[in-house]
């Protein structure tokens, strides 16, 4: 690709098993034109370094850093949970910023703390909660509850969760009419004796990933709306990893100073050279 600066290093981050490439772009080089494909062709598994998405972390005047963040299909997504804990623990580990911190995205301004590998991070005040919505997908009628957690998220509760066709009930119902433009992320939640459990089918990704941050999130909040739950509540994500959310306000209405938390780990860190991006 013309006009990309070679050999790029990078990071590979996993935030319970939320997987990324991360790369301190505050020199740039990647143009901003190419940046959605060069996403698109890092992420690919098996032909490149694969993951669920790529930051960017760039120079901010608001905050100690801002991030440029696309899926693996190359959209530019506004906020990311499990992301957002990576990078800032990449920040902190790097001197970007301190070990309590807030940066620049597209849903706004976020805080973080980082301690050695744990990461928590002060989430977007949630919005746009709606409940008991009937919805046929796939031939089959879901109970749908929803909430914009930064990016928006449908929650369906399930007394099987290792029994359900994640990637075709979720394809199925991210792009369902009631959701459109701009989809939904899908999330099926069931308790077990240990707790509660999630899977979560991840737009923009386009699959079910080990983990979603702001999936967790909206999990959380749905189940404690709905009388399941009180702060802190703990999921366990597909990865097998617990993430813990923490939260005041008013069940499923006014409800502020929500942390999600949970370890955020450096797995390796390389050179992307042209034949990365080899289509």
């Amino acid at each position: 690709m013309h006009n990309i600066h070679l050999p790029i290093p990078f990071w590979k981050m996993s935030g319970a098993g939320n997987d990324f490439i991360v790369i301190d772009h505050r020199k740039p080089l990647i143009p901003k034109e190419r940046m959605a494909e060069f996403a698109r062709l890092v992420c690919r598994r098996k032909f490149s370094v694969g993951a669920d998405g790529l930051f960017l972390l760039e120079p901010s005047q608001r905050a100690d850093f801002r991030w440029r963040f696309f899926n693996a299909d190359g959209s530019e997504a506004e906020m990311c949970g499990n992301g957002a804990r990576c990078v800032a623990r990449f920040a902190y580990m790097h001197g970007i910023a301190p070990a309590r911190m807030c940066f620049e995205t597209l849903a706004g301004i976020i805080e973080a703390t980082v301690a050695d590998v744990q990461a928590t991070v002060k989430m977007t005040s949630p919005h746009s909660f709606r409940f008991d919505r009937q919805v046929e997908a796939a031939g089959q009628m879901f109970m749908v509850h929803s909430v914009d957690t930064g990016v928006p998220h449908a929650v369906i509760f399930v007394d099987d969760i290792e029994a359900v066709d994640v990637l075709g009930l979720g394809r199925a119902l991210r792009f369902h009419p009631v959701f459109a433009p701009a989809g939904t992320n899908v999330n099926f939640v069931g308790r077990t004796a240990e707790g509660f459990r999630i899977r979560t089918y991840e737009r923009g990704v386009e699959d079910e990933t080990m983990a979603c941050g702001t999936g967790v999130t909206a999990g959380a909040l749905i189940a404690a709306a709905k009388g399941l739950a009180d702060s802190p509540v703990a999921m366990v994500t597909s990865g097998g990893v617990a993430l813990t959310v923490q939260f005041s306000g008013e069940k499923g209405a006014e409800v502020d100073q929500v942390l999600l938390k949970g370890p955020a780990h450096l797995i390796y860190k390389g050179e992307l050279t042209a034949e990365a991006l080899i289509a």
